[in-house]
């Protein structure tokens, strides 16, 4: 069986590659088909796969600055057709709409459809984009909202990574979908015999993941809180934070385990559409305290792996981590949750989904 790989784009690194990544391991000869590649910044091991580009990645710029070029891709997605035994598409963008010879099977494994298509102010938010890129993009969305929902129709077989997008899915684009959950590589994570009192935060520090929902919870309760991560909203929240909030910048991957296995329970206060940190955290033995909705419905189990706070606001944040007790969280139950989500197990269940509609 042949099989190819589809991306949407290579020039920043976060949780679409880490399914990527999964996927190159699993088919090591497969090229990978994606927009444009940004070798500086990407890993050092990309350089020994199989990367083949469009067109739009001798655009000047884009690598450093991809939106501008939203326009674009559907054009450069749309003039490409692939063949062979089995195309699977790692999508949360326009990568899905490439056309397939006859006899071609294509599996999307859908990340989200489309947000700037069909959540576009979410995503001017999540990405900071500027006044005038967004009142560019306004009167595009309809033709690529047409476009996408065209592209979406040649998709043989869709695979969310959540509730939530199988939800979407059959929203945006009419189709159903099966529940694959995104690998997670638990085996680095493992429970201590020593918990320390604080709350955790590893993230990116950007607007859309809430941050500063939990700086200020941890400021009005003078509890400690350690924020882990770099991100344009890092003044920001300094300013806010009180004298029991740490931020200790970029978090090594050596060193993640380790400080998500002492914290009293790990926060998780944006909407995600999966969200990994919350799995790292169970696996490590670790309750979490997370926003009630996105992929958080299904990685944190109230009463059993942690709690869900109910709207995003700093009182409700507050109310869950004031009367929280760690204590009441069975560590082996969390790390039972975790494995749930485990690389093997996506590896398992993707190919004999791929043995079944093949």
């Amino acid at each position: 069986m042949t099989l190819t790989l589809v991306h949407d784009w290579l020039n920043q690194r976060g949780g679409a590659e880490d399914v990527l990544e999964t996927l190159v391991v699993q088919f090591p000869e497969s090229p990978v088909y994606t927009s444009i590649y940004a070798p500086d910044v990407m890993p050092e091991a990309y350089r020994t796969w199989d990367i083949r580009t469009l067109w739009i990645d001798k655009l000047p710029g884009i690598h450093k600055h991809h939106q501008p070029y939203l326009p674009l891709y559907p054009a450069a997605w749309g003039g490409l057709e692939l063949g062979g035994d089995v195309i699977l598409s790692n999508k949360s963008g326009f990568c899905h709409g490439f056309h397939t010879a006859p006899g071609t099977t294509h599996i999307c494994y859908c990340l989200a459809p489309t947000r700037y298509v069909w959540g576009l102010d979410s995503y001017i938010q999540r990405e900071g984009l500027s006044k005038p890129i967004e009142l560019a993009l306004r009167p595009l969305i309809a033709m690529l909202k047409r476009w996408d929902y065209a592209a979406a129709q040649r998709v043989d077989h869709f695979i969310s990574i959540s509730r939530d997008i199988q939800q979407r899915v059959k929203t945006y684009y009419q189709r159903d979908s099966e529940i694959i959950y995104p690998p997670v590589d638990t085996g680095r994570f493992q429970p201590s015999s020593r918990v320390d009192d604080y709350f955790l935060v590893v993230s990116r520090l950007i607007p859309y993941k809430r941050i500063d929902l939990a700086v200020q919870a941890a400021t009005q309760l003078g509890v400690r809180l350690l924020v882990g991560g770099r991100g344009r909203d890092i003044e920001r929240l300094k300013a806010m934070a009180g004298p029991t909030v740490e931020f200790l910048g970029y978090v090594p991957d050596d060193q993640l385990p380790d400080l998500m296995a002492r914290a009293k329970a790990f926060l998780f206060p944006g909407l995600e559409d999966f969200g990994i940190t919350p799995v790292q955290s169970q696996a490590a033995g670790r309750p979490v305290i997370a926003y009630g909705g996105g992929g958080a419905l299904d990685t944190v189990i109230p009463g059993e792996t942690g709690e869900h706070f109910t709207e995003m606001t700093v009182e409700s944040l507050v109310n869950v981590m004031r009367d929280f007790d760690p204590a009441r969280y069975s560590v082996s139950k969390m790390r039972a949750h975790a494995e749930m989500f485990d690389r093997q197990v996506f590896v398992t269940e993707l190919n004999a989904f791929i043995d079944k509609v093949t």
